[in-house]
């Protein structure tokens, strides 16, 4: 497995019990909140040291209107295989559903959520975010952002919520439950992008981001369900640093 998908493995797959075992478990507020994530173990340096960090405060006034290359979804239904880790619910997807933007092509290997959304369009939140995890055949990870506002409900999110594991830190493969990703989407996928880094410990960078420009929508119910499990769960937006964002037309 190459480094950083190792990486992303252990950020978004670990259990609380194992985080406890083999070192801190970070959280999202006080001594163990993102502040003190590149203290916390070596491994996690990049948190506190790295230039390229993710989330970021997309400004839309100063992001460069680029002749950016559309991202061809190709998402196929997957068996619904889902986890609580401990720091969000996450789906585990089957292989077969990629990206392909501008002819490189990422093969769609999760998704899970954040409340708020991590990103910032012009300093505000959305009220959700689902962001779905890709890679390519060397390893390197892309991410589209799906901004989730309230409104209308989401036939993915019903299901998901439906079939939440019991506990956390173990898979859940729901008997007979499809699902596609591809109902997360909104009906345009103009985008945002910029190069970034996971937003959970190791905080590993060289991560190709893609935050769509239209968010779909999430029921107040739906809200308020993940809520209970997870009231907040975001990263503070990190310095661009010199970094160069980009706006599809």
């Amino acid at each position: 497995m190459k480094p950083i998908l190792a990486a992303v493995a252990l950020a978004l797959s670990v259990s609380p019990a194992f985080a406890e075992e083999h070192g801190h478990h970070w959280t999202y507020s006080g001594e163990t909140g993102p502040t003190h994530w590149g203290k916390m173990e070596k491994e996690n340096e990049a948190c506190g040291l790295g230039k390229h960090q993710s989330p970021i405060d997309i400004s839309t006034k100063q992001a460069k209107v680029s002749d950016l290359p559309a991202i061809k979804f190709d998402y196929q239904p997957s068996p619904l295989k889902i986890i609580d880790n401990g720091h969000t619910v996450q789906v585990n997807y089957a292989p077969g559903s990629s990206i392909d933007v501008g002819g490189a092509r990422y093969e769609l290997v999760q998704f899970h959520f954040h409340k708020p959304s991590e990103e910032k369009v012009d300093g505000k939140r959305y009220d959700m975010v689902a962001h779905l995890v890709h890679k390519d055949s060397s390893g390197k990870l892309a991410v589209v952002a799906v901004p989730l506002n309230r409104g209308a409900g989401n036939k993915v999110i019903e299901a998901l919520w439906a079939n939440l594991p019991k506990e956390k830190g173990h898979e859940k493969e729901a008997a007979g439950v499809t699902i596609n990703a591809a109902d997360l989407l909104p009906a345009k996928h103009g985008y945002y992008a910029f190069e970034g880094s996971l937003t959970t410990p190791p905080c590993s960078e060289g991560v190709r981001w893609m935050v769509l420009k239209e968010s779909s929508t999430i029921s107040g119910k739906e809200l308020a369900a993940f809520g209970k499990l997870y009231p907040m769960n975001a990263r503070p937006a990190q310095a661009l640093n010199g970094r160069e964002v980009l706006s599809s037309k």
